[in-house]
């Protein structure tokens, strides 16, 4: 069996209500700084969602062997039977008695307007979660507690773990300082196009001076499909194209998934790229982070279409 994969982040809930109708009716400019609104929300649902959660998901779709390291408090115990069921290995899942799983409550609009209020709770003990000492054929260390990033990265640099660096939500914590100490710890950095400039932005390098010095630097690029740059050379992956964008949440999660299944297989570079875009796509058209439920032979035949890669076994 393949050795697992080491999926360092945060283990989440997110609340989204939906209000139909528009923000900018209800919030005056004038009033801005006495804010004082209320918006009625008869629709709600509550999702399983966090960057370690996403990525284990979508890791299992594959047939990869996922190890979850987050922190959660005493309100997880259905998200744990649930990640159990799927075949998740939580023994690396930090149960806090006397505290709540982070959550994300998010209000939408009929705009697709955002607010959104996030509360760490367990997460912020993220940093005591020690796993020296696990084998892994790879790792990723994904937005969680600054600390806890910091502290997974420095772990598994330290057991000869190759591990993926994902900034993402925690990119106002980081400092260009921070991110030079990070990058030398990683063997890959994984980006949105938004976050690649500001990465580039507050380390003062580009991103074919960073490839240079890892082995890869990975960027997203939404519908355009994702740039590769290996050793100052950039290679194009393709998108792939889908009938229809239904909700982008955890579509990055769902990429890094991809990413991280062809490199514990031993793929190339630009091949396991291909597969997370594959990946992005498929999580692109369902709604919400862990609902779409694609069978492998189905990842497989999508893969192997466009690409013509074929998934082992």
């Amino acid at each position: 069996m393949t050795k697992p994969i080491v999926v360092c982040g945060s283990v989440a809930f997110d609340t989204i209500a939906v209000f139909e109708g528009h923000f900018k009716d209800h919030i005056l400019p004038d009033s801005i700084h006495s804010l004082s609104v209320s918006f009625f929300v008869p629709s709600m649902r509550k999702e399983y969602g966090g960057c370690a959660g996403n990525i284990a998901y979508n890791l299992r779709l594959l047939g990869g062997h996922p190890l979850p390291v987050g922190t959660v408090g005493v309100d997880a115990d259905d998200y744990l039977q649930y990640m159990r069921k799927l075949g998740i290995d939580t023994r690396y899942v930090r149960v806090m008695s006397d505290m709540f799983t982070p959550q994300c409550f998010i209000t939408t609009d009929l705009d697709n307007n955002q607010i959104a209020s996030f509360h760490p709770g367990a997460m912020s003990f993220s940093a005591d979660n020690d796993v020296s000492g696990v084998e892994a054929a790879w790792g990723i260390v994904a937005p969680d507690s600054k600390e806890g990033m910091f502290a997974h990265a420095r772990r598994l640099n330290a057991g000869g773990i190759p591990f993926i660096f994902d900034l993402g939500q925690a990119m106002p914590l980081f400092s260009g300082e921070d991110l030079n100490e990070m990058l030398g710890l990683a063997q890959i950095l994984t980006a949105n196009e938004y976050e690649a400039g500001v990465i580039e932005q507050r380390t003062g390098r580009s991103l074919v001076d960073l490839s240079s010095r890892l082995q890869a630097v990975v960027v997203t690029r939404g519908a355009e499909g994702a740039s590769l740059y290996v050793h100052g050379e950039h290679t194009h992956i393709e998108p792939f194209q889908v009938d229809e964008v239904v909700d982008p949440t955890g579509c990055g999660d769902a990429h890094r998934a991809g990413l991280l299944y062809g490199l514990s297989e031993g793929w190339d570079l630009r091949e396991a790229c291909c597969l997370a875009n594959v990946m992005g796509a498929i999580k692109i058209s369902s709604r919400g982070p862990q609902n779409h439920q694609p069978d492998r032979s189905r990842i497989g035949a999508m893969l192997e279409r466009h690409h013509g890669i074929k998934l082992p076994g």
